[in-house]
């Protein structure tokens, strides 16, 4: 009788600090038979090796899903939750079902197998953190992109943080759909912007 291997899908988001744009998170299960080197958090890793990495998770990883919440979402039901609706979905989205998931912080997403929270996962447990670096890719295109849409935001730098830069375009060019009005430096814009309206000329 053949015993199946049990299949770990590592699982981490990216995009919770942002201003701007979703939030990204990854499922990944991978291939025993398969050593891919150099996996670490995203955060460790300088762009150009994301983006080889990502090339290598994508093909020899088991299964692999990336999904978002919407700005909207994250307005709608908070950061937090949106996070966590983006990991459910990654993870219900693999075409392979895992034993278990393993979720990097402290809090699991309901999903449909076992799962358990790892403190810092995306630096101790190799399928987190190749799911950590394809959801960072992923969304650092999707930034790249929107940037050739909006260029006055400087999203191609910042991918939506809250740097000095996107502050002030904020106060420069205003609030588009793109931005989550439920965080703190976009609702002083909007109420700068209503303010400002408000004054007779």
């Amino acid at each position: 009788m053949q015993i199946q291997p049990y299949l770990i899908a590592g699982v981490d988001e990216v995009g919770r600090g942002p201003l701007a744009g979703s939030v990204v998170a990854a499922a990944v299960i991978l291939d025993p038979a398969y050593r891919i080197d150099g996996l670490l958090d995203s955060k460790l890793l300088n762009e150009a090796t994301r983006e080889r990495l990502d090339v290598e998770i994508r093909a020899h990883a088991l299964s692999y899903c990336i999904a978002e919440a919407s700005v909207e979402e994250i307005d709608t039901i908070n950061i937090l939750h949106a996070s966590m609706l983006a990991m459910q979905r990654a993870v219900e989205g693999l075409h392979i079902t895992p034993d278990m998931a393993l979720i990097d912080g402290n809090r699991c997403p309901d999903v449909s197998c076992s799962s358990v929270a790892v403190v810092k996962g995306d630096q101790r447990v190799q399928a987190i953190s190749a799911a950590s670096i394809i959801a960072k890719v992923s969304r650092d295109h999707a930034m790249m992109a929107l940037h050739e849409i909006h260029p006055e935001y400087g999203f191609d730098s910042h991918k939506g943080y809250p740097t000095a830069q996107h502050r002030q375009a904020l106060v420069d060019h205003g609030v588009i759909d793109l931005h989550r009005r439920s965080f703190k430096p976009v609702k002083e814009a909007l109420a700068r912007a209503r303010l400002a309206s408000s004054v007779p000329a």
